[in-house]
């Protein structure tokens, strides 16, 4: 931390300020023309089994609602669709017949699209079916927290090129969130990510639903493994970098999704989710090799990108909050 001079302390913000602007505004991170893709690599990205278990879960929430002629998907934080295309593609014609599919992203609609597809700056309001935001909330801007030197639990402040220093003692309602879901001893240094703000965002997108299933799919933390010093981080071209507030690299920090929960919601890791949703990962029967070697490999392939998907210390341990609304849960 540095104490800085009287100018530039008007310079200092929190950091969901600062990363509000470094993420949304025009010019923002997630405003590129690259988008999410060119910089990380999520379990959209890494195979198409992600979205046919997504389309699987969508007909699963279309059964509990008793196939609805008008069936909603609603994909949060889009990227440039890729997840919203899958799912489409993946559903069975007579599902994708009903379906009408929304993406919801603040970048411009990326050109070839399928025009199925609307292209929305927010959730539509009194859907029925599925809103699944796959890292979502992850990137949803919050405040830092850090304990000084007296103990004290204080802001954790931040300039445009990463400076960070303290600035006033936590207190109202995000101390009240601290005590509640995050409480920090008082040694110095310890660290906080305040979810507030992430909180009241999943409520206002599950709010959209009339019925049916929203799904939160991020990097996440639960009550009982809180990592000390926080997990606010850069990523940059597919690396993990230092995170500056400047529009130049992406601001992410992991979930505590615990406490996004509403009543009836329920955390599970993805290995356990992919798995009831029909991605195990199992390799092909030997025998196919020399029956139908084109099948085998083709099997082979899928077998280890489901592996990835569902892998332990990979992208298996994402968390999924899965929030029914008016439906008894799929899982």
């Amino acid at each position: 931390m540095t104490a800085g001079t009287r100018a530039e302390w008007q310079e200092w913000r929190g950091w969901r300020a600062a990363a509000q602007d470094a993420l949304y505004a025009p010019g923002g991170f997630y405003r590129r023309a690259e988008g999410p893709a060119g910089h990380f690599r999520t379990s959209v990205h890494a195979s198409p089994l992600f979205a046919g278990a997504v389309a699987r879960l969508l007909c699963r929430v279309d059964k509990a609602l008793g196939r609805p002629a008008a069936l909603d998907f609603v994909d949060m934080a889009a990227g440039r669709g890729e997840l919203a295309g899958g799912v489409l593609a993946a559903l069975p014609a007579d599902v994708a017949a009903r379906t009408r599919v929304c993406a919801v992203e603040i970048a411009e609609r990326p050109a070839g699209l399928d025009h199925r597809i609307e292209w929305l700056a927010e959730p539509p309001r009194g859907t029925t079916g599925l809103l699944f935001a796959n890292e979502w909330l992850d990137n949803v801007p919050l405040e830092v927290a850090e304990v000084d030197a007296a103990g004290v639990t204080r802001l954790v402040l931040v300039r445009a090129d990463g400076t960070e220093r303290l600035g006033e003692p936590v207190d109202g309602e995000p101390a009240r969130w601290l005590e509640r879901w995050w409480p920090l001893p008082g040694e110095e240094g310890l660290r906080a990510e305040i979810g507030l703000s992430r909180d009241e965002a999943w409520a206002g997108a599950v709010a959209t639903l009339r019925r049916g299933l929203a799904v939160a799919v991020d990097y996440a933390h639960t009550a009982d493994t809180r990592p000390p010093f926080g997990t606010l981080t850069g990523f940059r071209k597919g690396r993990e970098t230092t995170p500056v507030p400047d529009g130049s690299c992406d601001l992410t920090a992991h979930v505590a999704l615990d406490a996004c929960a509403l009543p009836g919601g329920r955390v599970l890791a993805q290995h356990e989710a992919l798995r009831a949703l029909g991605v195990t990962g199992a390799r092909p029967p030997l025998a196919l090799a020399s029956t139908d070697p084109a099948a085998y490999v083709r099997a082979l392939a899928s077998a280890g990108e489901a592996a990835e998907l569902t892998a332990a210390g990979g992208l298996g341990d994402f968390g999924w909050l899965v929030q029914p609304v008016g439906v008894e849960s799929p899982f």
